[in-house]
């Protein structure tokens, strides 16, 4: 099982969002130990290094993109993606993006924070918290 992160759930940690990055990190963690596989849409690499260098910087930001990229897989972006995303049964087009390079790269689970954004899409859908209490349960 392949699971795909949204957005948020990275920047919850890189950020250190409270309470949200302490659940981030353990799921960090878990890929680090090579128990969960993970991927990232493209999008979300490119959407990470424009607001992180407008915190940090060009350099910073970068040294995060790298660290991403030597922890997950990428989801890409093609126009096969793009073209199922615009019929996609999700409203918004940056989640229909996302849930459809995570579809068609393989996932089958998003881990988001706002799950309601990927309803009646392809993939099950947690809460960082959820799937952690899920896995718990299932081993």
């Amino acid at each position: 099982m392949i699971v795909v992160f949204d957005t948020n759930v990275v920047l919850d940690l890189l950020l250190d969002r409270l309470p949200f990055s302490e659940v981030s990190e353990v799921l960090f963690n878990q890929i680090e130990q090579g128990v969960l596989p993970a991927m990232l849409c493209a999008t979300t690499l490119t959407t990470i290094h424009y607001l992180a260098s407008k915190m940090v910087g060009n350099i910073a930001a970068r040294a995060h993109i790298r660290d991403l990229l030597s922890l997950f897989e990428i989801a890409p972006v093609t126009r096969a993606v793009l073209e199922q995303a615009l019929n996609s049964p999700l409203t918004d087009f940056e989640d229909a993006v996302l849930a459809e390079s995570a579809w068609q790269a393989g996932a089958t689970v998003i881990i988001t924070r706002n799950p309601k954004d990927f309803m009646g899409g392809s993939l099950s859908v947690y809460q960082p918290q959820e799937w952690l209490n899920v896995r718990q349960i299932n081993g």
